[in-house]
């Protein structure tokens, strides 16, 4: 059974003095909230980040047509032409979402 994700932790409704304080704290800008007790990061701090290593996207299993020497330029360049296909969509995707975001299209 899925719970409610519109459930506190305690499984009672916010009171309105919680609802309303919650709001307020949403509405601040971020340079108005205090935070002296957080440590400023160093420079460098990002430098060596890496993308989670446990994170893996959901892949879903399609039957797709396409032209039979688009799959032997793709498989011509090495293994893991599907991975090659996949990113080379992901890409076509984000080319094309990313205008839409800006509020152009």
């Amino acid at each position: 059974m899925k719970k409610s994700a519109k459930r506190v932790a305690t499984g009672r409704p916010l009171r309105a003095k919680q609802r309303k304080d919650i709001a307020a704290i949403a509405a601040m800008k971020g340079e108005d909230i205090d935070h002296p007790d957080i440590p400023r990061l160093p420079e460098g701090f990002w430098k060596n980040a890496v993308r989670n290593p446990f994170y893996r996207p959901l892949k879903q299993q399609v039957t797709l047509r396409l032209d039979a020497d688009v799959i032997a330029w793709l498989r011509m360049q090495g293994k893991g032409y599907q991975t090659r296909l996949n990113n080379l969509l992901r890409a076509a995707m984000l080319q094309n979402v990313a205008p839409k975001a800006n509020g152009k299209r």
